[in-house]
């Protein structure tokens, strides 16, 4: 497995890139705007392709690198359901699972930093993002935040797992890089209290100044979707009603870009073809499966996914491989189910 943990020293961001081998598919967590060259440079050199960017809560330190590299890469950005974020490519809630090839990561949602705050555990690992913090934990003063929800998500989830269970937070200030559940049960200052209630003071009791970047970074941070608009000035766009009337046309393929476990939730569309994203450019080469399904019937390729970035891109990566004659469906599946239109379960 490739594991990488990458710092920004600015606004003491960690972030991770991982990878189940070489050549592989990867994922970054908490990318940081100004580290993009880094990420890219470095999955340049292990050979890997960005399928998925994942933020464990909405930044106040820093700009996320979400937009950057989806913009550079391609790949899908993630966050948790609540995140205010405008658009992501795909929102995951508590016991869903975040998965790229060979690797798996259990979702944890743990509010308390923000109402958005999630973890992930992957095997004898977790990131705790800002929830836990090695000898600490984050500050619950803004953002939603929450010192009651907090004491839950550490107490009640976090400090459940196994004691060997290795904790990678978001963020450090002194230098430490990982520590164990077992060793923030048992020397985090903050998890010596006896009570939430006692918690709750600790946390009011703290009187921090709020991050020197929060003014910039959060404002940035909900903006992060993928501008949509240009596809609609060039009829590459249908509305969700639009799509709708168009069910069941024999001149119109639908192919939904989703993951199995996306479609499993929030249900499908009739007739629609399956192709998930990180497979949807190997598809339009020549000899691709959908290149020759477009060629042998002369149909018109509509794109579709959650929120509509996947299939903005999917239109994009088409006219790059020569297929001029896709669209995709404005807001996906989200504003599909918004203008009523039919499901399949």
């Amino acid at each position: 497995m490739i594991f990488r943990q990458l710092f920004d020293s600015v606004s003491g961001t960690y972030s991770y890139v991982l990878a189940s081998r070489p050549g592989g598919e990867a994922l970054i967590l908490d990318p940081v705007l100004e580290k993009v060259d880094r990420y890219c440079q470095l999955l340049r050199e292990l050979d890997l392709k960005l399928v998925k960017a994942v933020d464990t809560h909405l930044h106040a330190d820093h700009v996320t690198g979400l937009g950057e590299l989806r913009d550079r890469t391609h790949c899908m950005t993630v966050m948790g359901d609540q995140t205010k974020a405008d658009v992501v490519a795909m929102r995951v809630a508590d016991g869903d699972k975040v998965t790229i090839e060979g690797l798996s990561l259990d979702v944890m949602y743990t509010p308390g930093h923000t109402d958005d705050s999630y973890s992930y555990l992957m095997g004898d690992r977790v990131f705790t993002g800002d929830t836990l913090l090695i000898r600490g934990t984050g500050r619950t003063d803004f953002q939603n935040g929450s010192s009651r929800a907090q004491y839950d998500s550490i107490f009640n989830r976090l400090l459940k797992l196994p004691d060997e269970t290795m904790v990678f937070p978001a963020h450090d200030y002194k230098g430490d890089t990982v520590s164990t559940i077992g060793e923030e049960r048992r020397y985090n200052p903050r998890l010596q209290v006896r009570s939430v209630d006692e918690y709750i003071e600790l946390m009011a009791n703290l009187k921090l100044p709020n991050p020197k970047m929060m003014d910039v970074a959060v404002p940035a941070n909900m903006r992060v979707g993928l501008h949509q608009e240009e596809l609609e000035k060039e009829g590459r766009a249908l509305s969700a009603s639009e799509a709708i009337r168009s069910l069941h046309r024999p001149d119109i393929l639908l192919v939904d870009l989703r993951e199995s476990n996306e479609r499993m939730k929030h249900g499908m569309l009739e007739g629609a073809l399956h192709t998930p994203y990180p497979s949807v450019e190997e598809s339009l080469k020549p000899g691709g499966m959908l290149r020759e399904v477009a060629a042998a019937t002369g149909r018109r390729v509509v794109f579709f996914c959650a929120f509509g970035e996947r299939s903005a891109m999917a239109v994009a990566a088409a006219k790059e491989a020569g297929l001029l004659n896709t669209a995709h469906i404005a807001g996906g599946i989200d504003a599909w189910k918004k203008a009523g239109g039919p499901i399949v379960h």
